[in-house]
């Protein structure tokens, strides 16, 4: 098995949240192609970042977690931004655990070869289905038709997924999650989730009423509840 069959960012040995009904490991993968304003994660946006993780200490560290996690989410950063992403899920799988994945969908031609491999996906929306509100969200990149065809391919999988948005009031505004949700719905998305936004540490102004009022809006929110069978906020 190669050493550096992946660039690892940084790992988290015991994870409850970031697979449903699991207890999983997560991988947080080395680069991003987005530069969200809201990322909490910016060392793992270059590609080539020095981290002290590596595929070998992953493969170490999962051989004495046997017995104790069910799971193993592969996250970022942007995990479909790494070629060798097939081959770790399948090297992860043959030891027992089953396979999450964190994705924007950056890139639809990768994720066709891993979703056969996963049992569990977490799709990020960014913004409303427009190129210049993506390019505000992530950076400078939008490409939304690539966003849309990832998202229709894991509908049309029936893997179990959740979509979700982190709300940073610098970039949407409570009339964009109706946008967002009617999109969704209208693609046959059944699970969503508001991410309350934690200001960075650069964003010195967003106050903590800005970053609530989406998740306390009992308009938007019954809304939300009559356009998808589970919906929840996230503080």
């Amino acid at each position: 098995m190669e050493k550096d069959l992946i660039r690892i960012g940084d790992i988290e040995k015991f994870s409850l949240v970031d697979f449903p009904s699991k207890i999983a490991a997560v991988v947080f993968m080395q680069g991003c192609p987005w530069r969200c304003p809201f990322c909490y994660n910016q060392s793992l946006q270059n590609p080539n970042g020095e981290s002290d993780a590596s595929w070998e200490h992953l493969i170490h560290l999962l051989e004495h977690r046997k017995g104790m996690i069910d799971a193993v989410v592969f996250s970022g950063g942007e995990p479909l931004m790494q070629n060798n992403l097939p081959q770790a899920m399948d090297a992860v799988a043959a030891m027992g655990f089953e396979i999450g994945l964190h994705t924007g969908g950056y890139n639809p031609e990768m994720l066709q070869k891993v979703l056969d491999k996963v049992i569990w996906v977490g799709f990020d929306i960014k913004a409303p289905f427009d190129d210049e509100h993506y390019k505000r969200a992530t950076g400078g990149i939008g490409e939304v038709a690539k966003i849309r065809k990832s998202l229709e391919m894991l509908i049309k999988s029936g893997k179990h997924f959740e979509c979700r948005t982190t709300c940073d009031p610098r970039l949407l505004e409570i009339a964009d999650i109706y946008k967002i949700a009617d999109e969704l719905s209208a693609l046959g998305v059944k699970e969503y989730y508001l991410q309350k936004y934690r200001p960075v540490p650069e964003d010195k102004t967003t106050t903590e009423s800005e970053c609530e009022k989406f998740l306390h809006d009992a308009e938007l929110t019954a809304y939300l509840k009559s356009k998808f069978p589970i919906f929840a906020t996230r503080h």
